[in-house]
């Protein structure tokens, strides 16, 4: 499959990424100075970011990751939440950072931070690196925000269609026809 010919427009490059997700990083290490933190990586979309990200991060990092799903193989948000994977450790008493891909509607982010919030733990942040907030239905503000974009069906850094186009080092849209057959 030739993921190339797919692709209507690339809307953020892998320079723009690198840049961006290592301004991020010195962010997050100043504002959690002399603290440790859990990484809470949500796959599978946000494990290239994760990555990326925690490499740029210069204080103590634990990680750990979730599953959790409101699209299945459509390219909308179905509005139900799934927990495929839970957490391998406590997060009682910790500062917890939870890294996603892309916050769109907001209600899976809501429904896992209500589950991780009874929890208790320390602190709680999030950080995204595409946040879509022309579609949220629930008011959610992510702490830490890679790029503000448009209300299209982006693909590549980790995003996926139908498990495809995670491994493009850039963010695009893909052709409508694409997503629609």
């Amino acid at each position: 499959m030739n993921l190339e010919k797919n692709i209507e427009n690339i809307l953020l490059t892998q320079e723009d990424i690198k840049k961006r997700v290592s301004e991020m990083g010195k962010l997050i290490s100043c504002d959690y100075a002399g603290k440790k933190i859990l990484m809470i990586g949500i796959l599978k979309g946000a494990v290239v970011f994760f990555s990326d990200l925690a490499k740029t991060i210069d204080i103590p990092v634990a990680m750990d990751f979730m599953a959790v799903s409101s699209y299945g193989h459509t390219t909308k948000s179905s509005g139900g939440v799934r927990i495929y994977k839970d957490l391998d450790v406590s997060i009682q008493g910790r500062d917890c950072l939870i890294v996603e891909d892309i916050i769109d509607t907001g209600l899976t982010l809501h429904y896992l931070m209500e589950s991780l919030i009874s929890r208790n733990p320390r602190s709680i942040k999030v950080c995204c690196l595409l946040d879509k907030p022309s579609r949220r239905k629930i008011d959610i503000k992510p702490d830490y925000v890679g790029f503000e974009i448009p209300d299209e069906f982006v693909v590549g850094y980790g995003l996926d269609y139908n498990e495809y186009y995670r491994n493009l080092p850039y963010i695009c849209v893909l052709k409508p026809d694409v997503y629609t057959k």
